[in-house]
């Protein structure tokens, strides 16, 4: 399957290479080529939104980290990190073909329970929802977009 799709995210160059019959996309977060898959591609294109349009450094970001939950080893696609370096937004990225559903809210809010973000999403690089989080009880509200680096 070719991993190539068109995305509803802004135009972004990415560092593409070919090894054999295999497609590689260097990561900026992990600092490697990573075997491109159609989840990569917009996982690639939604780190590169949240650098170049919502102004988030580099630094603040990570990749496909694990983390406990229940006794499974879960791993989450995005978090972006506040200035007091606790996660503050939680990504959740899916191959365009993959239709966003409850799954994936579940999903998603599952790896919220440990990490206790500010902002969650989820996309396909066509379709995107965000939430933010707030309040002692966690009340989630719909929003249209994650804020920029200094409006959060």
């Amino acid at each position: 399957m070719n991993p190539i799709h068109p995305l509803n995210l802004p135009k972004t160059n990415l560092n593409l290479s070919r090894k054999g019959d295999k497609i590689y996309v260097f990561c900026q977060i992990r600092r490697k080529q990573i075997l491109l898959t159609p989840e990569e591609w917009v996982r690639q294109h939604f780190i590169a939104y949240l650098i170049n349009v919502l102004e988030y450094p580099i630094e603040v970001i990570s990749v496909e980290k694990s983390l406990n939950y229940f006794g499974m080893t879960k791993r989450w696609d995005i978090v972006v990190y506040n200035s007091q370096f606790t996660p503050s937004i939680l990504i959740e990225c899916k191959a365009p073909q993959v239709s966003l559903s409850e799954n994936t809210l579940g999903q998603v809010l599952s790896y919220q329970n440990q990490l206790q973000c500010e902002f969650i999403g989820i996309t396909n690089g066509i379709n995107h929802f965000f939430w933010q989080v707030s309040g002692e009880e966690k009340k989630i509200k719909v929003i249209s977009e994650i804020p920029k680096k200094n409006q959060n």
